[in-house]
């Protein structure tokens, strides 16, 4: 059986100030399925993970997400739940609130959808504490939880767990597990091989702004 093709690049190149970012990148990627990349600071993870979001333009060839042309037909995928470096949040709301206000750019979810996903992740909704007291992983905590709540058909997840401690990692396994199984396509960044090795049905290697290498696993996370 073929599988259809979710997320597809088409020779992706980059360029700032002249200099190369992301050179000639070809991905053809599935839902149902969880991809991780791995690579040193400074190897294209973050900057390729803009470019597939929308964030950022290619300088030459695509991005496609669902047959539709990022930058062309659309600015970003229809269904995308992104957390890329630190996640920024208004400091004196609680976090529920900050999730309430996000939630209402789309009116796709309601209260009880957005309590759910701040439990998924060990944080309490109810906590009236606001942002600026939350601890570095209570943030994390919460970066992914905006980021899974509308249950988006493509994540996209750098660095996921920095900050969180061994039972923050297990949560967000699980979480990404059950997403996997209702069909999403989910890329994640991690310095963590143990953790991509998990979770990943397919694993990227990035240097210099370039997929050096590829390799699948046999899903031992599912």
């Amino acid at each position: 059986m073929i599988e259809t093709a979710y997320l597809k690049t088409d020779h992706l190149s980059k360029e700032i100030k002249r200099q190369p970012i992301l050179k000639d990148i070809n991905l053809t990627l599935r839902k149902g399925a969880i991809y991780g990349f791995r690579g040193k600071n400074g190897s294209g993870k973050t900057m390729l993970f803009r470019a597939l979001c929308g964030l950022i333009l290619p300088t030459t060839g695509t991005v496609e997400v669902g047959g539709v042309r990022l930058g062309k037909e659309i600015s970003f995928p229809p269904s995308v739940g992104v957390l890329i470096e630190n996640p920024g949040f208004l400091n004196g709301y609680t976090g529920f609130k900050n999730l309430k206000m996000l939630a209402g750019l789309n009116n796709l979810i309601n209260d009880d959808r957005i309590k759910e996903s701040i439990r998924l992740i060990g944080l309490d909704p109810e906590d009236k504490r606001k942002y600026r007291k939350y601890s570095l992983g209570m943030k994390q905590r919460l970066g992914i939880a905006q980021a899974i709540m509308e249950e988006p058909d493509l994540l996209i997840l750098d660095e996921p767990t920095n900050a969180l401690d061994s039972d923050g990692v297990e949560e967000f396994k699980a979480v990404l597990l059950d997403l996997k199984a209702k069909d999403k396509c989910i890329l994640i960044a991690s310095h963590d091989k143990e953790e991509l090795d998990y979770l990943s049905d397919e694993i990227f290697m990035m240097e210099n702004g370039e997929i050096t290498d590829k390799y699948h696993l046999q899903g031992v996370g599912q």
